[in-house]
């Protein structure tokens, strides 16, 4: 129950007394709406003395008061740790309407964890200044040069958004070109040859995988979420339609999740090179599971395999005799087995994009063959596509120029004869 104070009329302001006794102030503002104190008070002496103040504001400048609780919220954010506002702002990110993606907030609770929290968790946003940020990053991840580029780019982001929200003025990082890298993979595409070996070493339910990647450009988390019914072989396509990916659940165990791609250009129909269709059908008869929602790779409980039980493990090496003391199992063997220790499975992608291109295809047929939303991502294996063809006009003219030398000096001999 509110009551009005017995204090008589005041000139500026109303004081009101609660039911729990304790003193409630509130004044009329220059835009005609009551403005209460964001707290109450113990007596009328403390809410008498927060309106003089409100008044005193009034009359210093009229033109820039401000609401007493918007001057309130705004005082409370400026106090909030980087900690604190980093972890809202992880769970209410949005992008495009959306909530993040599972590997995706597995990812920027990683970089924070390891990289960010450690110096700015405890520091107010307000005073992170930009030589705090320059100090950070010059000594942040210096051995691994994709994480810091990641980890920057996220503490900006995160401060851009304390900008967005008024909590800060500006945003203090501003390091130039620290939020992107140079490539550390440099990809050489993998020849028919070394592919043809990698398939001949793996698993026999798991050699398709390596045929899909190589020729239909699937990715892996694609590859492992197919069924049956994914496979369409009158229209002779592969419909990509969901991933799997495995994120973190509340105890810290990694659980296969199924989504659909990133982008709507993630869905699409990939074609089957005709050469492919005995294998998919032996693959089909002897690995798949039953039904047309059977997974086309489950692992030993009827799952998604995993990553970790497709790579395996490396050979051991002798570093003096360089030989083998401990054969491998997985991708990780059938890659040395073809010579190709440095391959990534997702470097089969771009073995496929590049023979693509070379074979003609277009800007457009790269990006639907890709899944890609933009052509500057096709871009690359055309670009890569014109240099293999001019290895191979170097070639040819180089047979030309042998054959016509090899005729040249049988003219000699036989006119000198």
């Amino acid at each position: 129950m509110v009551k009005k104070s017995a204090q008589g009329k005041r000139k500026f302001g109303q004081l009101y007394t609660l039911g729990s006794g304790r003193i409630q102030a509130r004044y009329t503002g220059p835009d005609g709406r009551r403005h209460p104190a964001p707290m109450t008070f113990e007596d009328s002496d403390a809410a008498t003395a927060w309106l003089l103040r409100e008044r005193r504001l009034l009359e210093e400048d009229p033109t820039g008061w401000t609401p007493p609780k918007a001057r309130a919220a705004k005082k409370k954010s400026q106090a909030v740790t980087f900690g604190a506002f980093a972890e809202r702002w992880l769970l209410t990110r949005k992008v495009k309407g959306r909530p993040l993606a599972g590997r995706t907030r597995d990812h920027y609770q990683d970089l924070l964890d390891r990289f960010i929290l450690p110096t700015f968790e405890e520091t107010v946003v307000k005073h992170i200044t930009p030589e705090m940020v320059d100090d950070w990053y010059d000594a942040t991840a210096l051995d691994t040069p994709t994480y810091r580029a990641h980890a920057y780019g996220l503490l900006r982001t995160i401060l851009k958004t304390a900008v967005e929200r008024n909590v800060i003025p500006a945003n203090p990082a501003h390091v130039r070109g620290a939020g992107s890298v140079s490539a550390a993979h440099d990809v050489e595409t993998a020849t028919l040859n070394e592919v043809a070996t990698i398939v001949a070493m793996m698993p026999a339910k798991q050699r398709l995988m390596i045929l899909l990647g190589a020729w239909c450009s699937n990715r892996y988390g694609e590859i492992a979420e197919l069924r049956r019914r994914d496979i369409d072989l009158k229209r002779m396509v592969i419909r990509v339609r969901r991933e799997v990916v495995w994120v973190k659940d509340a105890d810290g165990r990694y659980v296969a999740t199924v989504k659909a791609p990133k982008t709507d250009a993630g869905s699409r129909d990939a074609p089957i090179p005709p050469h492919l269709v005995p294998d998919i059908k032996d693959h089909l008869k002897h690995h798949a599971a039953d039904g047309l929602d059977g997974l086309l790779f489950p692992n030993a409980q009827g799952g998604q395999v995993r990553h970790s039980t497709f790579y395996g493990q490396a050979p051991v090496i002798d570093k003096k005799t360089k030989k083998i003391r401990r054969k491998g199992h997985g991708w990780y063997a059938a890659r040395h087995a073809a010579g190709r220790p440095d391959l990534h499975f997702h470097d089969l992608r771009h073995t496929a994009l590049t023979n693509a291109a070379i074979a003609g295809a277009t800007i457009a047929e790269l990006m639907a063959l890709a899944g890609h939303s933009t052509p500057a991502a096709a871009m690359r294996y055309q670009h890569a596509a014109r240099d293999r063809m001019q290895d191979l006009a170097k070639r040819l003219s180089e047979m030309a120029v042998g054959e016509l030398g090899a005729n040249e000096g049988s003219s000699r001999s036989g006119s000198a004869a």
